[in-house]
């Protein structure tokens, strides 16, 4: 068992979870390896004190990218969970 704290790594910014944020009421996440869809939505509401209508949870595979600096050897970026949190109606998280 994971503690609630350990669980969120990590606010994601993209173009695309931007977008949700503002029309949606969505918000992205990085959040442990071990982390479920239950664990993520106590997580949320402790932290931010708000209330959770759907999560959705996705495994992110690594990339492999390119190293221009060590004559074009593949480097592969870390693979990662992340979680995408719907809040209710009325529910905002101020993120700075």
């Amino acid at each position: 068992m994971i503690h609630r704290d350990s669980i969120i790594l990590d606010h994601v910014i993209t173009e695309k979870a931007t977008e949700a944020t503002s029309h949606a009421n969505q918000y992205t996440f990085k959040v442990s390896r071990e982390a479920n869809r239950v664990s993520v939505k106590q997580a949320i509401e402790a932290q931010f004190g708000v209330e959770v209508a759907n999560v959705c949870v996705a495994n992110v595979k690594a990339k492999l990218k390119m190293d221009r600096q060590r004559r074009g050897k593949v480097n592969r970026r870390q693979a990662y969970k992340k979680a995408v949190v719907r809040l209710k109606e009325g529910s905002t998280i101020e993120m700075a």
